[in-house]
C-alpha cells in the first residue's frame, strides 16, 4: 500500500516513514475493529462457558492453539460480569498467552517473570503450574506491582507466588527452594526468631516501618538500583513461610546459580510498543507528539534496547543448568532486534524464534 493511499490513515508521516523503514504494511494498523479480544477461563471453570455466553450475551471462540482461551467481539465488555468479578475468566492478549505457553511449564519448576506487571502473564503461569513449584514476580514499579498482587488474589493464584519490587536487571534472589541446600548455619541466631509469617493485607508494624523507610529512601515509585528487593506479597506455598529475612535475601554465586537457579525465566521487557495495534490506537487520542517521543525517539529506543539486553542478560544469568528462557517484546523495530540478537553467546542459546502478530497471534 502506498503512503496516498494511506493518507486517510491519520498516521504522522514520521511514523509512516518508521513502517516502511521496518518493512510494515500501514494498513495493519487499522484493522483494530477486526481484531478480536482474548479471556482465559480458568481451569476447572469449563462449564460454565454456556452461562458466560448468556451473561455477555456473546458466544465465545474458542481459540485452538491455546488452551483455555477464548476469543470474543472487541467491543464486549466482560469487567460487569459474574464470571469476571468471581475469577472465572479475565483478560489476556493471545500472543501474552503465547509468550507463557512458550515456557513448557511443567510441574515443580521454579519461575522467575522478570517483568511482571501488569499481571496476567502471571496470573497465567500460576494457574498452569497448578501450586506444583513456585512463580517469583519482579517489577520495578511498585504501583504496578501491587497491581499484580491484586491479580493474584483476586482470582486466588498468589498460593505459590512472591513478588519483589526490584530492578530486573540486577535481581539476584534464587527460589526459595534452594535454602534448604545452601544454607551453611550463616544466618544470625537472633534472625531465626524473625521468621515471615502468613501473608496479611495488614502488615505488622516492623514490616511497615520497613517498607515505609525503602519507600522514603526512593526518589519515585521506581525502585533505586542500589537496594535490596522489597518483598510486597509471598502466598502459603512460596517457600517464604518460617525462613528468615536473611535466609530470603542470601544470594549465591555463578556456579551455585547452576544448580539452584530458575527452571524458567520470562523477559518481557519494556518496548516502545509499535507492534500493538491497540497501543498505536491509542495515540489518535494521547496526541501524535507523543508517539514521537515514545515510538520514534532515537535516545528513547536506544535506551530500551539497552534495558532489554541487560534484563535478558541478568535473566539468562538466573536461569539453572537446562533451564528454558523466553524472551518477548511487542516491538518491530529491527535496529533494536539486530543489536540483540547478533551477539555470540545469545544466538547459541536461541533455539525458538516466534512473531506473534499484533495482540493476536502468530503469523
Amino acid at each position: 500500500m502506498d503512503v496516498e493511499a494511506t493518507s486517510n490513515l491519520l498516521l504522522p508521516e514520521a511514523f509512516l516513514d518508521f513502517l516502511t523503514e521496518n518493512g510494515l504494511d500501514p494498513s495493519i494498523y487499522t484493522a483494530i475493529d477486526s481484531i478480536p479480544r482474548y479471556i482465559r477461563l480458568k481451569p476447572g471453570c469449563e462449564a460454565y462457558v454456556e452461562e458466560i455466553e448468556g451473561e455477555i450475551k456473546c458466544k465465545l471462540e474458542k481459540v485452538g492453539w491455546m488452551p483455555n482461551f477464548y476469543s470474543l467481539p472487541p467491543h464486549i465488555q466482560i469487567a460487569n460480569s459474574k464470571a469476571y468479578q468471581e475469577g472465572k475468566i479475565y483478560g489476556i492478549d493471545a500472543a501474552s498467552g503465547a509468550a507463557v505457553s512458550a515456557l513448557n511449564i511443567s510441574a515443580g519448576d521454579h519461575i522467575l517473570d522478570l517483568c511482571a506487571a501488569p499481571g496476567a502473564k502471571l496470573c497465567m503461569m500460576v494457574d498452569v503450574l497448578d501450586s506444583l513449584g513456585s512463580v517469583t514476580g519482579v517489577d520495578v514499579a511498585r504501583h504496578r506491582l501491587a497491581a499484580c498482587r491484586t491479580m493474584l488474589q483476586k482470582y486466588g493464584l498468589g498460593d505459590c507466588c512472591r513478588l519483589f519490587v526490584a530492578d530486573g536487571t540486577t535481581f539476584s534472589l534464587v527460589p526459595t527452594r534452594a535454602h534448604s541446600d545452601s544454607q551453611s548455619g550463616a544466618s544470625a541466631p537472633q534472625e531465626k526468631f524473625d521468621v515471615y509469617k502468613e501473608w496479611k493485607s495488614r502488615r505488622p508494624w516492623k514490616e511497615r516501618k520497613r517498607a515505609a523507610k525503602v519507600r522514603e529512601n526512593g526518589a519515585s515509585q521506581l525502585v533505586s538500583r542500589i537496594q535490596d528487593p522489597e518483598l510486597i506479597y509471598y502466598g502459603r506455598r512460596s517457600g517464604v513461610i518460617g525462613i528468615s529475612r536473611h535466609e530470603l535475601y542470601q544470594t549465591v554465586d555463578s556456579n551455585e546459580l547452576l544448580h539452584c537457579g530458575y527452571d524458567k525465566v520470562l523477559v518481557d521487557a519494556e518496548c516502545t510498543h509499535d507492534g500493538s495495534t491497540r497501543h498505536i490506537q491509542k495515540f489518535e487520542q494521547w496526541g501524535w507528539t507523543t508517539l514521537q517521543r515514545r515510538v520514534l525517539c532515537a535516545e528513547r529506543t536506544d535506551d530500551l534496547t539497552v534495558l532489554q539486553l541487560r534484563l535478558l542478560t541478568n535473566g539468562f544469568r538466573l536461569l539453572k543448568l537446562g533451564g528454558f528462557l523466553v524472551y518477548s517484546t511487542c516491538r518491530f523495530h529491527l535496529q533494536a532486534l539486530q543489536y540483540l540478537f547478533p551477539f555470540p553467546w545469545i544466538r547459541h542459546l536461541i533455539t525458538h524464534f516466534w512473531i506473534l502478530s499484533f495482540d493476536d497471534g502468530i503469523v
